[in-house]
């Protein structure tokens, strides 16, 4: 089933859920270009930062402007992710999603604007520390609306493949529009009383608009799923499996560490990214948003085939894909090739995405939808989060470092699902049933 066949069909709860959240996205990921560019430019003062010993001893890491970008973006994924099964946990007690996604908007939206005054480093990190704790209100809440408004598990990875698709055009599609936006900069406003703003400042008030546009949207359109089930009193994160090692979902929200580690990397890297292929920032932003593009074209057909076929098959494939294209990022020189190679790691992200969401919907008991699920994005959101960090500090010991360990992930990755993971689909009935009768 193509992608436009494939979305009419869905239910027109998720496609506004997901139109909501392609706007939201689309703004808060114009900061994953702006702010590096941001902090590397004059207007932040890092100076004093610069050179400076962190730790004891061995332990101890010197200050690099590659390694303070990587702990402003970082911040974000840590927080987000690490708050992800409390708020999940919260969402599932409470029964309501929806209160949970309008504030975390909420603050997505009012600290972009923040950036327009931020001039210190640590200003910077307190907002982006803000706005991880809105994302960790988000995404929970509105995964679990997801599965909800699946009428069965057939219906399940579709919901998922179309969510994704919509809120990954915002977010991949963003960078691109970021980098044009900074570009083109300062914008001279006095013919409407206004006064001259620069390309950063005008940004950060692209993403607030964006925000704010979500919220509306949220809130005129999206409602909690007609039926709430009662949670149950253990809404505790299994991490042990019944007859292996580890529980399925907990697996898989390992692997996906990895799939997000591995996509993150190259975000921190903009600046020698953009030295070592002699390309314009413009290029940089398509690398980035190429990842996503292939995520828009396959997330749908992959989610709706996943419903037929199976979730494992297409989980092995993409984290078989995912180590290659991950290491060659490190090795090649043109910017061109390195945009395929970019292509080919979001078609490996796009076999694991929904797959796995709609293994871990199969899994959820009634009324553990947020609970469940978190486990799976905590572990991609604290994947993106530790990549930017661990790439801002691994480049020193040369630029194929941090992509070489990320292919070793992935290959643990793999490793991981064959083992641990099992298909759902054929047993998901059962499976519910039994978790129920628990």
């Amino acid at each position: 089933m193509g992608l436009l066949s494939g979305v009419v069909d869905t239910d027109r709860r998720v496609i506004v859920l997901a139109l909501a959240r392609m706007v939201g996205a689309l703004g808060n990921s114009f900061l994953i270009v702006v702010l590096p560019l941001y902090i590397a430019s004059d207007l932040v003062d890092i100076d004093a930062l610069l050179g400076t010993a962190v730790g004891v001893g061995a332990a101890s890491v010197t200050l690099t402007e590659p390694l303070l970008i990587g702990v402003v973006l970082s911040l974000f994924g840590f927080l987000n992710s690490l708050s992800q099964p409390f708020t999940g946990r919260l969402s599932d007690r409470m029964g309501v999603r929806r209160p949970f996604v309008l504030f975390g908007i909420l603050l997505l939206g009012t600290a972009s604007g923040l950036y327009t005054i931020a001039d210190s480093y640590w200003l910077l990190v307190a907002l982006r520390a803000a706005q991880g704790f809105g994302a960790a209100l988000i995404i929970p809440a509105t995964v679990a609306l997801v599965n909800e408004y699946a009428a069965s598990d057939a219906d399940r990875g579709g919901n998922f493949g179309v969510y994704n698709t919509f809120r990954l055009i915002g977010f991949g599609f963003g960078p691109v529009l970021a980098g044009v936006v900074v570009e083109a900069g300062p914008y001279d406003l006095s013919p409407v009383g206004l006064p001259v703003v620069d390309g950063f400042d005008a940004a950060f008030v692209v993403a607030a608009a964006g925000a704010y546009l979500s919220f509306a949207l949220v809130y005129l359109l999206v409602q909690d799923a007609a039926e709430s089930s009662e949670a149950s009193d253990d809404l505790s994160i299994r991490v042990r499996g019944e007859d292996r090692l580890l529980d399925p979902v907990f697996a898989l929200g390992l692997a996906t560490v990895s799939m997000g580690l591995c996509i993150a990397l190259y975000a921190t890297l903009q600046n020698q990214v953009n030295v070592r292929l002699d390309q314009a920032p413009v290029w940089f932003g398509l690398q980035f948003a190429a990842v996503t593009i292939a995520n828009v074209l396959l997330q749908v057909p992959v989610g709706q085939a996943s419903d037929r076929i199976g979730r494992r098959p297409f989980l092995l494939a993409g984290f078989v894909l995912l180590a290659p294209t991950t290491l060659l990022q490190g090795i090649v020189t043109d910017p061109v090739v390195m945009t395929l190679v970019r292509l080919g790691q979001g078609v490996a992200v796009a076999f694991v995405f929904a797959p796995s969401l709609a293994l871990a919907g199969d899994l959820a008991r009634e009324g553990e939808s947020g609970t469940t699920l978190s486990v799976l994005t905590m572990g991609f959101g604290f994947g993106v989060a530790l990549g930017p960090l661990a790439s801002g500090w691994l480049v020193g010991f040369g630029f194929v470092v941090p992509f070489a360990v990320g292919a070793v992930l992935a290959v643990v990755a793999l490793v991981g699902v064959v083992t641990q993971v099992e298909e759902t689909l054929g047993a998901g009935d059962g499976a519910a049933d039994a978790a129920a009768a628990d």
